[in-house]
C-alpha cells in the first residue's frame, strides 16, 4: 500500500496534477480582534515558562552526577520533547497574532504537521518507556542496573525517535496526494492533520484509515503498556511488608503517573466529547491542553513532587547566582 501511494505521488508530480494551493489560513483561538493582545501575552508567557522550566530540568539533571540515572535520563528527554512540541505550535501562532496575519504556507503547514506528529508520538513513547523503567525498578530491583543499562536506554530513545519519524513521514507523504478546494480555513491555531484533511476535495479514505490505524497503534499501544506496567507495580507494592517501603515506591511513580493522567486524560476526555458534539471549539481546547498546558505543567509536577529534583534545582540556581 505504501509503495502504491508513493507511485501515486510521483505520478502526480510528473503529470502536474498537484494542488495549486499555496497557503492555508489558521483561524486561531478567537476571531475577536480585541482578544488578540491578551492571547499573545498569555501564550507568550506560557511558552517562556514552558521553555525555562524544561530547560532548568535538563540543566539540573546534566549538572548533578547523582541524577545521572536512567529515570532522569528519560525525564531530560521528555523535557526536550516538550520544548520542541510547544515550539512547533506556539511560535507560528504568536507570529500570526503579531503580524495580524492568519496565513501559513502550504509547505509550512505540511512541515508543521510532520513535526507535531513526531513530537506527539515521541511523548507517547517516552511516557511508556518511563513506565517500563519504573516497572523494572520496583518489580525487579536487584536486576535493575543489569536490565536498564546505558545501551538499552539509548536504544529505547533511538527506537522511539525512529518510530515517531517514520509515522510522521508516512502521513506527510500521503498528504502530498491530497488536493484542496477554495475553503482553506483551518479552525485551529496550528496545522492539525485531521483538520487539514477535512478541507480536502480529493478522496481521503486512505489518509483517514492510516490516521486512525496509526493513532490506535502508536497511541493505544504505549497506553496499554503503561497500564500493564502499573498493574504489575501496584501488585508488587501491595506485597511489600513495610509501610515505608510502600510509600517510597508510590512516591517514585507519583510524578510520572500525574503526567500520564494529565496527557492522556486531556486527549481522551476532551477529544471524545468534541467528536460527539462535532464542535471545533472543543477540539481547539483539546489541542491547547495537550500541546501547551501539558508541557507547561510537566516541569512543575516533576520538580515539586521530587525531593532530588528540588535539591538539584536549588543547587543549580545557587550556583548560577554565585557567578553574578
Amino acid at each position: 500500500m505504501v509503495f502504491h501511494n508513493v507511485l501515486r505521488i510521483i505520478d502526480n508530480m510528473e503529470t502536474g496534477n498537484q494542488t495549486a494551493v499555496t497557503e492555508f489560513f489558521l483561524l486561531g483561538l478567537s476571531q475577536n480582534p480585541a482578544l488578540q493582545p491578551f492571547l499573545f501575552g498569555t501564550f507568550l508567557t506560557m511558552y517562556l515558562i514552558t521553555v525555562s522550566g524544561n530547560l532548568l530540568i535538563i540543566l539540573a539533571i546534566s549538572s548533578n552526577p547523582h541524577l545521572h540515572t536512567p529515570m532522569y535520563f528519560f525525564l531530560s528527554n521528555l523535557s526536550l520533547t516538550d520544548i520542541c512540541f510547544c515550539t512547533t505550535t506556539i511560535i507560528k501562532m504568536l507570529v500570526n497574532i503579531q503580524t495580524q496575519s492568519k496565513s501559513i504556507s502550504y509547505t509550512g503547514c505540511l512541515t508543521q504537521i510532520c513535526f507535531v506528529l513526531i513530537f506527539a508520538c515521541l511523548e507517547n513513547c517516552l511516557l511508556a518507556v518511563m513506565a517500563y523503567d519504573r516497572y523494572v525498578a520496583i518489580c525487579h530491583p536487584l536486576r535493575y542496573m543489569a536490565i536498564i543499562n546505558p545501551h538499552l536506554c539509548a536504544l529505547l530513545i533511538l527506537l522511539s525517535l525512529c518510530i515517531s519519524m517514520v509515522n510522521a513521514l508516512l502521513h506527510s507523504l500521503m498528504m502530498l496526494c491530497v488536493s484542496f478546494c477554495t475553503d482553506l480555513e483551518i479552525p485551529q491555531f496550528f496545522c492539525e492533520l485531521s483538520q487539514v484533511l477535512k478541507l480536502a476535495c480529493s478522496d481521503t479514505l486512505l489518509n483517514n484509515i492510516l490516521l486512525y490505524f496509526m493513532t490506535s497503534v502508536l497511541g493505544g499501544g504505549p497506553f496499554l503498556g503503561i497500564i500493564f506496567s502499573y498493574m504489575q507495580i501496584v501488585s508488587s507494592i501491595l506485597k511489600m511488608p513495610s509501610t515505608g517501603g510502600r510509600y517510597k515506591a508510590f512516591s517514585t511513580c507519583g510524578s510520572h503517573l500525574s503526567v500520564v493522567s494529565l496527557f492522556y486524560g486531556t486527549c481522551f476526555s476532551v477529544y471524545l466529547s468534541s467528536a460527539a458534539s462535532l464542535s471545533s471549539q472543543k477540539s481547539t481546547i483539546a489541542s491547547v491542553m495537550y500541546t501547551v498546558v501539558t508541557p507547561l505543567l510537566n516541569p512543575f509536577i516533576y520538580s515539586l513532587r521530587n525531593k532530588d529534583m528540588m535539591g538539584a534545582l536549588r543547587k543549580l540556581i545557587l550556583r548560577t547566582c554565585s557567578f553574578h
